[in-house]
């Protein structure tokens, strides 16, 4: 899969793709190719491709060997900005008072065939013979710093992961400004720029927009990846279908601020660069001292949104999510949130579990409200101990109780606040984050926890840890509900470290956190939450199997989630609640069956007061939790494809299928006279010799579904009362074909 020729060019390849770069003649690293695979190449083929015709009129002599070289018109792997190249640069240094221009010439390579799995940071990972790793260092020999460069790619994949790493071999401190995790030069910039954005209850909406000269960005600077912004981004052709047409994608396995950009030249070429967004970052290195960035992805298809997203699909589940959860079922939970918010006891608590029991569910999550005196969101976080007032018997006992009824127990957590009126504040309020000055902001009535300190991390992790071993719990929802503001660490301060580690060290306090509790609790299932889809990324996932993607429950608008997430992360991932209505966030009445349908496709879970339903509404829930148990392992691991193109937001329609089976969601959300007209969804991926029964009613030859497509169900008009099989706003309708 790599392939090293005259020690000079540098192929990175499958039957998915080829990634080509080279080492120039100033000694520095240029990019050449990266797109679908071009199979075995000569030393000749390289040098051809590696030809160059200059566009710069700027000259910079670099060696006596050769008399004018410019970085201006280069593709490069990994540029820095001023030494010709005027473009923003992948690396930023300083070294006192002085600003660096490094000049990082190529030295040599290793190549590794291992990538096992490491809870200390988030990662890509594989097992044996599922991928190969290039090391290239290079070296800055006036400044003393090593600069390594890695390569991952996958058997199986178009996906390369990146990362890049620093070293001070010298004698005097430097400042890392900027250190980007990958950087993709493309020689046309014909794209648009595809954007996951949105807001709270609105996360992950497509955005597109042209690519223009000069440059087009995403970033957070909330200390999350964001309900804003996501650190994916996807460059589409301007022919792209679902099916068809050029996409390349990054994505940041990073869960801090970030930054996602691509910046056009004067020539119509594109740089993607992605990583730490510098505007909140330094990092001070001493001698002998490393810093590497996050990692980064990039993925490249031929084949339209679809093939875009088995790609990302693929990459999360074998190569971010640990595996086991492909084999784990996951849970049916019921949330207490909605039902009780609260106001709960543990006789309340037992009564909805109980409802739950019997309708098929099997994990009762206990939301906030459980701990201190916490009878409101202003109170109690940070003092993780059991409210004896809701629980005189202790939460052991509550649990003891679930599990006896055969239930597992989840439990709500956000670890990373603390309340003011707290024993911890009292303590430690130099444990908050907080500038050292008398006017700070506080949010949701409580302070964000300094992370970067190990101290603060560690007295949190031993109060959870006492209450999930005690409690024996099975499955924690982990919050965090508010963004940071005066980001300063006193810890840093003490350690005159710059506060520009702030965010950085943050998020790690985070990550070590999560390695803590997998390490103590290796089966406990962490379902992500940050407000909803604050931190729905490729860092947490690493740690979290499932997230909670957003606040907003209605199945309307989940479909709108739904589609942009898909672009970017699996099914597996996104879990869903069939919520009370009207919907608390949009006021919005939906049928039953619609919420359940949307709610159908992925971990599927329950946030209403079951003892307030109808006997009949009661009935519909216990029938769909039996039919989604018998095709769980579909629904939840499936592979997904979009059948109606994403621009179109009034009818969506997708398939999930594996093996032999494959189940296909329609949903509408208005009504319109010409949807009367016999429409038809295209199917790909069909054995054309093959025959389906679909609902168990009809069988069709392969040949006939790849031809002519599954016809939608029929819609309501004044003449087909008897047969239409949806009719009015918000229907769902749920096609089952199975190969014999």
């Amino acid at each position: 899969m790599i392939d090293i020729i005259s020690k000079q060019y540098f192929h990175l390849h499958n039957e998915k793709i080829s990634y080509l770069f080279y080492v120039m003649k100033n000694g520095q690293l240029g990019h050449l190719y990266y797109g679908k695979d071009l199979g075995d190449l000569t030393e000749d083929d390289l040098r051809y491709i590696a030809c160059h015709n200059n566009k710069a009129s700027g000259t910079v002599k670099f060696a006596p060997e050769f008399s004018t070289f410019s970085l201006a018109d280069r593709m490069q792997e990994y540029p820095t900005y001023g030494t010709s190249d005027f473009r923003e640069g992948a690396i930023s240094l300083e070294q006192g008072k002085d600003i660096l221009y490094p000049d990082f010439k190529y030295q040599d390579y290793s190549v590794s065939n291992q990538r096992p799995r490491n809870l200390a940071k988030p990662g890509a990972y594989s097992e044996a013979g599922e991928s190969q790793t290039l090391t290239i260092r290079l070296l800055d020999q006036d400044h003393q710093l090593e600069l390594k460069l890695f390569y991952t790619i996958f058997k199986h994949n178009s996906a390369i992961v990146r990362n890049s790493q620093i070293r001070n071999i010298g004698n005097d401190d430097i400042k890392i400004q900027n250190l980007q995790s990958l950087t993709l030069e493309l020689p046309t910039s014909d794209y648009d720029f595809l954007q996951l954005s949105g807001a709270w209850i609105k996360e992950r909406h497509i955005k597109k927009r042209p690519l223009i000269q000069g440059i087009t960005k995403i970033e957070s600077l909330r200390g999350a990846s964001s309900h804003q912004e996501n650190p994916f981004i996807a460059l589409t052709a301007k022919n792209v279908s679902l099916n068809h047409g050029e996409i390349y994608a990054s994505n940041l396995i990073y869960s801090g601020n970030f930054v996602s950009q691509v910046e056009v030249d004067e020539w119509g070429t594109g740089r993607l660069m992605t990583g730490i967004n510098p505007a909140t970052f330094t990092w001070q290195l001493k001698k002998d001292e490393v810093f590497a960035s996050p990692e980064a992805v990039i993925f490249y298809t031929n084949h339209g949104y679809n093939g875009l997203m088995t790609q990302t699909h693929q990459f999360a589940k074998q190569h971010i999510i640990d595996r086991k959860w492909q084999t784990i079922k996951r849970p049916i939970v019921i949330n207490s949130w909605e039902a009780c918010v609260f106001d709960f006891d543990e006789a309340k608590l037992l009564k909805l579990a109980q409802e739950a029991k019997n309708l098929g569910m099997e994990c009762f999550v206990l939301d906030d409200g459980w701990f201190g005196h916490r009878d409101n969101d202003r109170t109690s976080l940070g003092d993780w101990s059991v409210d004896r007032k809701k629980f005189p018997q202790g939460l052991d006992h509550f649990s003891s109780a679930l599990h006896k009824m055969g239930m597992q127990f989840g439990l709500w957590f956000e670890p990373g606040m603390v309340s003011p009126n707290t024993a911890l504040f009292k303590r430690h309020p130099d444990w908050v984050v907080h500038h050292p000055y008398s006017r700070y902001s506080i949010g949701r009535g409580q302070y964000v926890l300094d992370f970067a300190n190990p101290e603060v991390v560690d007295d949190i992790y031993q109060q959870m840890a006492r209450i999930i071993s005690k409690c024996h719990v099975d499955y924690l929802k982990w919050d965090m509900n508010r963004n940071i503001t005066e980001a300063y660490s006193p810890y840093l301060k003490k350690l005159h470290l710059p506060q520009g580690e702030f965010f950085h060290r943050y998020i790690l306090g985070v990550y070590h956190l999560y390695e803590k509790l997998l390490t103590s609790f290796p089966h406990l299932l962490i379902e992500g939450c940050a407000s909803g889809g604050g931190r729905y990324d490729l860092g947490i996932m690493f740690y979290s199997p499932q997230i909670w993607p957003s606040d907003d429950s209605d199945a309307a608008e989940r479909l709108d989630i739904m589609s942009g997430t898909m672009l970017a992360y699996p099914l597996s991932a996104f879990s869903n609640h069939v919520s009370a209505v009207p919907n608390g966030h949009v006021r919005r009445i939906t049928s039953l069956k619609f919420r359940q349908d949307v709610a159908s496709f992925g971990p599927l879970g329950y946030e209403l007061d079951l003892n307030a339903l109808s006997f009949p509404q009661k009935q519909a829930i216990h029938d769909q939790i039996e039919w989604y148990k018998q095709r769980r392992d579909l629904l939840v691991n499936g592979s997904f494809r979009q059948l109606i193109p994403l621009d179109d937001h009034n009818k969506y329609a997708w398939s999930v299928s594996k093996s032999k089976e494959q189940i296909i969601g329609f949903f509408r959300k208005l009504a319109k006279p010409n949807d009367t007209l016999d429409q038809y969804l295209s199917l790909s991926d069909l054995n054309l010799k093959a025959h389906y029964t679909i609902n168990q009613q009809m069988t069709v030859s392969g040949k006939m579904l790849a031809s002519f497509g599954l016809r939608e169900p029929y819609q309501f008009n004044a003449s087909n009362a008897n047969t239409a099989q949806v009719a009015g706003d918000f229907q769902s309708y749920l096609f089952e074909l199975k190969q014999d």
